[in-house]
């Protein structure tokens, strides 16, 4: 098993679409890229944290490959909006590809060049790709939020589009 980490806006829907991905064993919400130690959502939602709202994925590369996790992540947010997504705004929002050895690194970086030499977005793409740091779980309300909340199908509804 492996870990891919992304901050791709607000980890509830990113959590997600990750968790109905063959291959994905586990996901876990949680704050990660700052200088705050186990700081709470109510510190990160202050944008004073340094951190992202984050997901971490535990996955099996002989099912579904990091490079597969990256398309998912390019498609499920706006990454050319810098500390924003949709209605949320803060750098807690930022899209983030945070790489757990020099192989995603590379592969992340990759994959970066490639969207922005695809044409597929007008303005630049400011996702960061940095090394992984720290990761803080989030409150125990926040982890498979929208399973709880009952709006999964439209998650599902939504990435068959």
């Amino acid at each position: 098993m492996q870990k891919a980490t992304f901050a791709a806006g607000c980890f509830w829907g990113v959590e997600a679409a990750f968790r109905q991905v063959k291959g994905v064993a586990a996901t876990a919400v949680g704050y990660t890229g700052g200088h705050t130690e186990n700081p709470s959502y109510e510190d990160v939602c202050t944008d004073r944290t340094g951190h992202a709202e984050a997901v971490r994925i535990i996955f099996d590369p002989a099912v579904v490959s990091y490079e597969t996790l990256l398309d998912i992540f390019w498609k499920i947010h706006d990454p050319t909006t810098e500390n924003r997504q949709g209605p949320d705004v803060g750098s807690q929002y930022r899209s983030a590809i945070f790489y757990h050895d020099e192989d995603q690194k590379a592969t992340a970086f990759t994959s970066k060049e490639r969207l922005e030499n695809s044409g597929e977005f007008k303005k630049p793409i400011v996702t960061e790709i940095v090394q992984a740091s720290a990761f803080y779980l989030a409150e125990d309300y926040h982890q498979q939020y929208f399973e709880k909340k009952g709006f999964l199908g439209q998650i599902i509804h939504s990435l068959k589009k």
